[in-house]
């Protein structure tokens, strides 16, 4: 009866740990980091709430995948230093218990969330990458207008950049675009007084029927290489079309990460895009295996944290949080750099990186397995 009473008491304390850090640091991740994702990916457009709501959402998958191990971690080194510290270890130690025994109900719950972080990595997580870059295209065919905003430049149509003065809904007011050229340079400035936003149903281009219009063209070379300045043209009106449909191809483009995981292991096996059906080189198929290993390896991580946390945990024998959270976030750290390794790795297929995916494992198990097994002797 007794060990069943102190496997709930054990489990609850690092699962309720776990859940706290958990929610506290995917806080602080997602709050940190969704505004600036929101920028990079939607730039200044003006979202309705609930597109936000979707975006925070998103973001959710990718802090789970750090703060469940790092969370954890946390929790094994608080709550084994507190029982440490108290000498409730060497308690239940004098009753006959192994220290295996004792940290059962932590290595199942480890397996537990390791089964969680399988889910997140292989399934949950790609999907909602995917969706994520695809937000940006869906907000620009149902709102154009939403991606003009006032006093700020537009540079997420692709060959303009477009500086608005004032938007009232689709009516715009003190328009300066500058068309790009083949090459990214600057093609044409044009100066209208206002435009408005006209759309088609079923057509993803949208048109801005521009007024007060005056274009200006970079100065040419001649037939004696002398620059000529074109005359600067004014129209009463002018429409000017913007490609949504070139969005459309970029946000259909998809990368080893975005990918599920059955896909990227048809294409290692296969050595063929499993979107475009062309011949994989050595490179592309490096990044879909480091990808595919790094999902599968870093699901481990929970099971690792588990097995060198509880040594870390017995021997600090310390109360204080703050120590605890040091020493969980450099053991997570030295872990990370490994997967930051690989990953920036994952276009030099002779430096297998997909094999130092598995590194941080193999080293944490092996000090964990010595560690604890050295535990277990005193």
């Amino acid at each position: 009866m007794f060990p069943r009473i102190f496997d709930r008491y054990l489990a609850r304390q690092v699962g309720t740990a776990t859940l706290i850090g958990v929610a506290l640091l995917s806080g602080v991740m997602v709050l940190g980091n969704v505004y600036k994702k929101l920028d990079e990916l939607l730039g200044n457009t003006e979202l309705p709430i609930s597109v936000v709501l979707e975006f925070v959402a998103l973001v959710i998958p990718f802090s789970l995948i750090f703060t469940i191990p790092w969370a954890f971690l946390t929790a094994i080194l608080l709550v084994f230093g507190r029982l440490s510290a108290d000498n409730e270890l060497v308690s239940l130690r004098m009753t006959g218990m192994s220290m295996s025994r004792i940290c059962a109900p932590v290595f199942a719950l480890a397996l537990v969330l390791s089964g969680i972080c399988l889910w997140v990595n292989v399934s949950l997580a790609p999907a909602a990458k995917d969706r994520m870059k695809r937000l940006f295209y869906q907000v620009a065919v149902k709102n154009p207008e939403t991606l003009f905003q006032e006093g700020q430049v537009l540079e997420r149509v692709p060959g303009y950049r477009i500086y608005t003065g004032h938007r009232d809904d689709k009516a715009l007011t003190d328009l300066h675009i500058i068309k790009l050229d083949p090459h990214g340079g600057v093609g044409s400035y044009i100066h209208a007084e206002t435009g408005k936003i006209i759309t088609e149903e079923g057509k993803l281009d949208f048109t801005m029927m521009l007024k007060g219009v005056g274009i200006e063209h970079l100065p040419e070379p001649d037939a004696t290489g002398q620059p000529v300045v074109p005359k600067p043209l004014t129209m009463a009106e002018f429409p000017l079309e913007f490609p949504l449909s070139d969005m459309q191809k970029d946000a259909v483009r998809v990368n080893a990460s975005m990918k599920s995981t059955p896909a990227l292991a048809e294409e290692v096996r296969t050595w063929k895009d499993t979107f475009t059906g062309e011949a994989l080189t050595d490179v592309t198929r490096s990044l879909s295996m480091t990808e595919l290993h790094k999902r599968y390896s870093f699901s481990l991580a929970c099971f690792t944290f588990a097995l060198v946390g509880i040594p870390l945990g017995v021997t600090a024998q310390r109360r204080e949080t703050s120590s605890g959270f040091a020493l969980s976030l450099a053991t997570a750290t030295v872990y990370l750099v490994f997967i930051i390794l690989a990953d920036t790795l994952n276009d030099q297929p002779s430096a297998m990186p997909h094999v130092i995916m598995w590194v941080p494992n193999v080293i944490f198990l092996g000090m964990g397995g010595w560690l604890f097994y050295r535990l277990s002797r005193k």
